[in-house]
């Protein structure tokens, strides 16, 4: 296929970065809806949780199967079907009268967000000239992180003024735009299908892994009381890592290439971006609590204090993807690194007076190293791979994201209920700011980890040329 940038690709790209931005949007939102949606359909939080553990554990098992699909299935079939999930999903959950079936929406919905997140970048690496996929690649990231800046801001607004069924409501439209962006843009390369077998049991056992691990992690607030609910999905989740790695070492056709593990530099890539992934969702929980529990302001507060930081790391990302084609990764990734330890440092500092001023200062400064870093530590990892990997090294990144979003909040709450549940203050907002300051420390230390990992991992790069 000739590589080459065009509108055609540009609308295609924005057109499956929708479907991504839609599906993160209402999961921020939701966050927000959560008061509303328990008082309305009377379940506790546990239960409401599921609207955002039930998405993102479909959208976790169905990105193994970005391989497959992608050489099995055109892109435009793929996309299209992403896209008619996702509409199904909002209609149900637009309609929902009762909580199961506002579940069901959402489930439906990562299925969708399962197939078109890879498909995006798929896209990208597969039609994209080599010295524009750095920006491209920055572009495709910018979309989906707009979304998290986005969403408690959307979220408070509509629910306040309309009530939560027209956060689904007023996606229905995006979609359906989405969907006939696609339709024009998507080419349909039905000769390129080569019709291979699907490694069912490859397929099962990540499922269980991934089913047993965001259980796990979902009752890890919970271990001291019930223990076994975190013990026993866990050694579900880890026995079938194991069996999935087995098989697919001794297969000929395995659901995903694991052998690329064996590449190091993409190794330290990817554990470093799934480091900076747990990074974000860890702060997008404590500082939102923050501004409510010991700040005494509103979640639309909250939301809003939040939007500057994230509109800047969002634009950030193509401006890193350029800086990535004109001057390698290194530069641009090692720079996002800086911020982040100085963000890191100063919410360990002044964790027992973060004023609104801090919050968006401070905030400012860690996206703008989530955006130099995430786009271009994917582009450089994918990059040291062979091009017939590519498909695999995107679908592995996809599923890190995914699985950050359904463990890393569970991580970070737990830890700080420990802590409030050990502190010696008396008042709630005593115990919740020691429970932060632990929070922030926590963050802190697997940032350094991370920026370790891409200090090695970008040492002299090769570039595809």
């Amino acid at each position: 296929m000739q590589r080459k940038l065009d509108a055609k690709l540009i609308c295609s790209i924005f057109a499956a970065g929708l479907m991504s931005f839609s599906g993160v949007l209402i999961e921020t939102a939701g966050n927000v809806t959560f008061p509303v949606l328990m008082n309305d359909f009377h379940v506790n939080m546990a239960t409401v949780q599921w609207m955002t553990t039930g998405y993102l554990l479909v959208a976790s098992i169905i990105m193994p199967l970005s391989a497959y699909l992608k050489r099995n299935f055109s892109s435009r079939k793929l996309f299209v079907t992403a896209a008619t999930l996702f509409i199904c999903g909002l209609v149900i959950d637009a309609v929902a009268n009762q909580f199961i079936f506002l579940v069901l929406g959402r489930v439906i919905q990562g299925a969708g967000a399962g197939i078109a997140i890879p498909l995006m970048f798929n896209i990208i690496l597969e039609r994209t000239p080599l010295d524009k996929i750095g920006l491209l690649m920055g572009i495709g990231t910018m979309i989906t992180a707009v979304a998290p800046a986005l969403g408690p801001t959307f979220g408070g607004l509509v629910v306040n003024t309309l009530g939560w069924r027209y956060i689904f409501i007023f996606i229905i439209p995006v979609m359906i735009i989405s969907l006939l962006m696609g339709i024009a843009s998507i080419n349909d390369e039905s000769k390129k299908i080569s019709h291979t077998q699907l490694d069912t049991a490859g397929f099962l056992s990540i499922a269980l892994t991934f089913i047993g691990f965001i259980f796990a992690f979902s009752n890890l607030s919970t271990i001291l009381q019930k223990p076994l609910m975190f013990i026993l999905p866990l050694a579900v989740g880890v026995i079938c890592l194991i069996i999935f790695i087995k098989h697919s070492l001794n297969t000929a056709t395995p659901l995903i290439n694991i052998r690329v593990f064996k590449n190091t530099k993409f190794t330290q890539g990817i554990t470093a971006y799934f480091i900076f992934q747990v990074n974000t969702l860890g702060l997008s929980f404590i500082l939102p609590n923050y501004v409510q529990i010991v700040n005494h302001s509103t979640a639309m507060t909250a939301g809003l204090l939040l939007l500057t930081g994230g509109l800047v790391g969002a634009v950030l990302s193509p401006i890193s993807g350029r800086l990535l084609d004109n001057y390698g990764p290194r530069k641009p990734i090692m720079t996002g690194a800086f911020f982040e330890i100085i963000g890191g440092i100063l919410y360990c500092l002044f964790a027992s007076s973060l004023s609104s001023g801090k919050i968006i200062l401070f905030y400012a400064i860690t996206m703008m190293g989530i955006g130099l870093v995430m786009g271009d530590t994917m582009t450089a990892s994918i990059g040291q791979l062979d091009e017939k990997e590519n498909t695999d090294g995107n679908g592995l990144f996809n599923m890190a994201q995914q699985f950050a979003g359904a463990v890393g909040t569970a991580i970070i709450s737990a830890i700080m209920q420990f802590v409030e549940q050990m502190s010696s203050q008396s008042s709630t907002t005593g115990k919740y700011i020691e429970a932060a300051q632990v929070g922030f420390i926590f963050i802190l230390i697997i940032v350094l980890v991370g920026v370790y990992l891409l200090y090695q991992a970008t040492k002299s790069v090769k570039t595809k040329e």
